[in-house]
């Protein structure tokens, strides 16, 4: 059994005890195990002699970190497939926390994927050990309720956008501002010469306007969307014959799904694999399923209407949790109040509702078929040039605000300077209890 931890002569102390610094590492996704493993880098580049250990994936691996399990094969997105994996998250938690006891960290840094880690960081915390959110979940979004175990259970956020700083901030828990780390990994890619890839893009597309469908990331993403981005695109080509609509598809299998539904409407668009990137440098408009893309189309200032299709009873069931005020992050980042309280709606609406004019990308969440609205926006774009400049306009503005480097930096010297603290009074009395307890 470990003896309580105890400051000498009665002074705090850090949460490791030693002399080396010691971080743990949890990722549950695979976006954040790659932001995880650059995080890691950065706080090496301060702290060569820092040790790492954790839960994550095959990049955080590579990036140095000793795993004790990988997590982010467990990402799981459905309630039910939750439920049938719940014993090997308890595993996992269980798993962490002999490691805590094992090889006390002076830090435990979480990325998303919060579910599990409201468990991990309760573990983290009644051993003492200061507890780091970075890239926090979007509970202004959908959960507000949870800022107050967000308070109970972290000592400190890492926020990626200015009003997610302040909105916790304005809850009594302790955050800062270090940026998207979104933007590192586009600022990294600039850097490399990427001039092979650019020109796979078949230089046919070049001969008009290039509109960009985007129809997601994932299976249910396609299911649910694809149909109304096809009409959308051949409603743009009938109104602007000189239009390209390219399709971006993620990988083969996407692919094939969505060149079976091109064959059975009778459609002939070309489907590039695995080149968004390349395509969004060349867009002059796009189509998309709302994701983590509109900050890349923003990077690249593509005017976009976004769209989301949701069954009736899904759309009223989000309308009583959801506080954000738009579904799109670059939206959010354009509004002065992006946040508010939910407008809980009894019954979904039975017609498209008309987008809201302070989005600078028109977004339609909704059950009914937007495909008309839709075409209708990016058909003006490519026949007005005024009207497509002032969403360029805005998306620079908005850019301006957000589209730095930096984050994984910035966030690695708050970790170094959290994990360097002595432990709080608060932090000791709960680990001495627990042990104690033990």
């Amino acid at each position: 059994m470990r003896r309580p931890l105890q400051a000498p002569h009665g002074e705090p102390q850090r949460a490791g005890g030693h002399d080396r610094l010691r971080v743990f590492l949890s990722a549950g996704e695979p976006s954040g195990d790659h932001h995880a493993a650059a995080l890691l880098k950065a706080i090496r580049g301060l702290r060569p002699d820092a040790e790492f250990v954790g839960l994550g994936g095959p990049q955080l691996a590579a990036a140095g970190c000793e795993l004790v399990a990988d997590l982010t094969s467990l990402a799981v997105m459905w309630f039910l497939r939750v439920l049938l994996n719940i014993h090997r998250f308890v595993d996992l938690a269980r798993q962490a926390e002999r490691s805590f006891l094992d090889n006390r960290p002076d830090v435990l840094v979480m990325v998303d994927f919060p579910g599990f880690h409201w468990w991990l960081a309760w573990r983290a915390r009644r051993h003492g050990i200061p507890v780091v959110f970075y890239c926090p979940p979007q509970i202004w979004a959908w959960a507000s309720w949870r800022s107050r175990k967000m308070r109970r259970l972290v000592d400190h956020v890492l926020a990626a956008l200015p009003f997610e700083q302040e909105w916790f901030a304005a809850r009594g828990i302790s955050s800062s501002l270090v940026g998207h780390p979104f933007f590192d990994e586009l600022i990294a890619r600039r850097d490399c010469n990427e001039a092979s890839a650019e020109e796979a893009v078949p230089e046919s597309l070049s001969e008009g306007p290039l509109v960009l469908v985007l129809p997601g990331s994932r299976g249910q993403e396609i299911e649910a969307n694809l149909g109304t981005l096809l009409t959308a695109a051949e409603r743009v080509q009938q109104r602007c014959p000189h239009a390209r609509p390219v399709i971006g598809a993620l990988h083969a299998k996407h692919a094939t799904r969505i060149q079976e539904e091109l064959d059975r409407r009778g459609m002939k668009l070309p489907i590039e694999i695995g080149k968004t990137r390349q395509l969004i440098g060349r867009a002059t408009a796009a189509l998309a399923v709302s994701g983590s893309v509109s900050l890349e189309l923003l990077a690249a200032r593509v005017p976009t209407v976004i769209v989301y299709r949701v069954s009736g009873f899904a759309y009223v069931v989000q309308s009583w949790f959801r506080h954000a005020r738009f579904i799109t992050l670059v939206n959010l980042l354009a509004v002065e109040k992006p946040v508010g309280k939910a407008c809980g709606q009894w019954l979904p609406p039975r017609e498209v509702s008309p987008a809201d004019p302070e989005a600078v990308y028109p977004e339609y969440l909704c059950v009914q078929d937007p495909a008309q609205q839709m075409a209708e926006h990016v058909s003006e774009w490519l026949e007005d040039e005024q009207l497509h400049r002032s969403v360029v306009t805005r998306l620079e503005e908005v850019a301006a605000t957000v589209s730095h480097g930096g984050s994984a930096e910035r966030a690695a010297e708050a970790v170094v300077e959290i994990a360097m603290r002595p432990v709080s009074l608060p932090h000791l009395r709960l680990a001495a209890g627990n042990e104690q307890a033990a």
